[in-house]
């Protein structure tokens, strides 16, 4: 790590910072040198992934930095202002990375979603961004990004900007078309902030994490993960820190002639249907809060888990769709 601290002079905010993917980007950038102000809703949260951060200290090269951690709902466009205003009293200076991975979902097939249920995961994951667990979350990628960059702009400061949006903006899925929506307009604002804010000399990026392994995962069934991860070419799901390297590359001068990009971080993008599935069958791929906790999720397809067919896929009652789930 010594060798390769390609962000000893920058100051980077995160948010969701408080856990999963956002705690692995904030870890990778800090011991890539980076001072870094974590920022979540949950404010404890924030607090503890800057006690890891300091702990890092210890680490040969790594550098403790002056971390700090803010409790802000990025959702709402005064406490966004805030933040960056708090940001730069802290630090003397804006941001000059800017990685947005917090957000939230409210999973319900089309026919019967709720205007509240598609209004909220729109403000939230596309007026915000918020990164969570899986094939994410989000919380206000517009306004974190409008705000950082007009810090940026007004201090003459060049920067990176990344928002985590997922694979499922470009591939959609069953029971997520608020969620869809989202993440498409995610990749759709960062190529647009790229090209506006180029002459600045701000770059804008997405990554599109796909299958990735969260303490969660565990609560779903080992055979079901087994089906996913058939899917996945690679052969395995990947990690937080595998998006975190994808993020901490973006941010650096490695690619300083990089924007405007989506990076896929999916081990290949699955082939939906699954490499083992039998001739005529296609495997659905359900990507809600099945793969956090059953009682999370809003869509009416948990029930106890039957006995696996011939195929060895656990099954689900007739009529409810999850990962299992065979057409």
């Amino acid at each position: 790590m010594a060798s390769q601290l390609r962000l000893r002079s920058a100051l980077a905010l995160v948010t969701g910072a408080g856990g999963g993917i956002g705690r692995a980007v904030s870890g990778r950038l800090a011991g890539e040198g980076a001072t870094v102000a974590a920022c979540d809703l949950d404010g404890a949260a924030a607090r503890e992934t800057v006690r890891l951060l300091r702990g890092r200290g210890s680490e040969e090269g790594v550098p403790r930095g002056a971390h700090a951690s803010f409790q802000v709902d990025v959702s709402e466009a005064g406490a966004t202002r805030r933040l960056l205003e708090q940001v730069q009293a802290c630090f003397s200076r804006p941001p000059s990375i800017v990685v947005s991975c917090a957000g939230i979902n409210r999973d319900e097939f089309l026919l019967h979603m709720s205007e509240d249920d598609w209004d909220r995961v729109i403000a939230v994951n596309l007026k915000l961004i918020l990164c969570a667990l899986f094939l994410f979350p989000t919380q206000s990628i517009f306004l974190v990004t409008q705000a950082a960059a007009q810090a940026l702009v007004s201090s003459g400061c060049h920067g990176s900007i990344i928002n985590i949006s997922s694979i499922i903006g470009k591939v959609g899925n069953v029971g997520q078309t608020n969620y869809a929506a989202s993440k498409a307009g995610v990749i759709g604002l960062t190529q647009t902030a790229a090209r506006e804010l180029g002459r600045h000399g701000i770059r804008c990026n997405s990554v599109l994490p796909g299958f990735i392994t969260t303490p969660m995962t565990q609560k779903v069934p080992q055979k079901v993960l087994d089906k996913v991860i058939g899917m996945i070419p690679m052969g395995h799901m990947g990690s937080p820190e595998d998006v975190a390297d994808v993020v901490a590359f973006l941010a650096s001068e490695a690619s300083g002639y990089i924007t405007g990009a989506s990076v896929e971080v999916t081990g290949m993008r699955p082939s939906w249907g699954g490499r083992e599935q039998r001739s005529g069958t296609q495997m659905e791929v359900f990507s809600c809060n099945c793969f956090k906790d059953p009682g999370l999720c809003t869509l009416p397809h948990h029930s106890a888990w039957l006995p696996a067919g011939e195929d060895s896929v656990p099954r689900l009652q007739k009529g409810w769709q999850c990962m299992a789930q065979e057409c």
